[in-house]
């Protein structure tokens, strides 16, 4: 597992590429982190290093927090991440890592919370085709119907598709182009769409798959190199 990073989506807009393409984009504000902890083999089993994102007020941490920030002698983080990693000695407590870490990266996973819709019906929750609209339904046309069995097994399974809490959950989206990177502003511009509302919180990890697929410049590139190779055949 390598390193990530946390950030905050801003939003979307669109980028044009040299073809005059108009690419949708996520626009994603990435926070810089401080190296806590240092985990070491010796010490825990495994090798990690724990960073700390967000600035928070003391007077909203607990006294347990307060302790633990004195100790490292370091700003109060409000949230707190741990990466195992193999090559930790590279780091030191008080390190900052930013955005520079994914500079030679092409493909991202994201993961952030869905954005919450409250209690939903069967119909907008699961898709839900409904009862009939006449022939004696009465008041239930957007029920889910019968729920579980006679008396034999005689209860309704765990996982049955019901009315509830819909969405508000973690997701992860793999393999998001990076289109652009603004290091001096700590922007990344992540081809397409990813879960969650403005200002939600986001989680950035390098792929965990190897991605065979060309980038939109790469592409574009080929593309060129085709028509020029063409022309000079003529």
């Amino acid at each position: 597992m390598s390193i990530g990073l946390i950030g905050t989506k801003i939003g979307m807009t669109r980028e044009f590429i040299e073809t005059g393409q108009s690419v949708p984009v996520t626009v994603i504000k990435v926070e810089k982190g401080r190296v806590l902890d240092v985990i070491t083999k010796d010490k825990r089993g495994y090798d990690a290093i724990k960073v700390g994102f967000f600035k928070i007020k003391n007077s909203k941490l607990t006294k347990q927090m307060k302790g633990y920030f004195a100790k490292k002698n370091t700003e109060p983080k409000k949230v707190l991440k741990e990466f195992r990693i193999s090559n930790n000695q590279q780091f030191k407590e008080g390190n900052e890592v930013g955005i520079e870490i994914f500079k030679d990266k092409k493909f991202l996973d994201v993961k952030s919370k869905t954005i919450g819709k409250g209690f939903a019906g069967v119909m907008k929750r699961w898709n839900f085709g409904g009862l009939r609209a006449s022939h004696g339904v009465s008041v239930s046309h957007r029920s889910h119907g019968s729920t579980g069995q006679r008396q034999d097994p005689g209860k309704v399974f765990k996982g049955k598709k019901m009315a509830g809490h819909m969405g508000d959950k973690k997701r992860t989206i793999l393999n998001l182009e990076i289109v652009k990177s603004d290091l001096e502003n700590s922007l990344i511009y992540l081809k397409g769409s990813i879960p969650g509302s403005k200002n939600s919180i986001v989680y950035l990890r390098e792929s965990i798959k190897n991605v065979s697929r060309k980038t939109i410049k790469e592409k574009h590139e080929a593309k060129a190199k085709a028509v020029a190779a063409k022309k000079g055949k003529k």
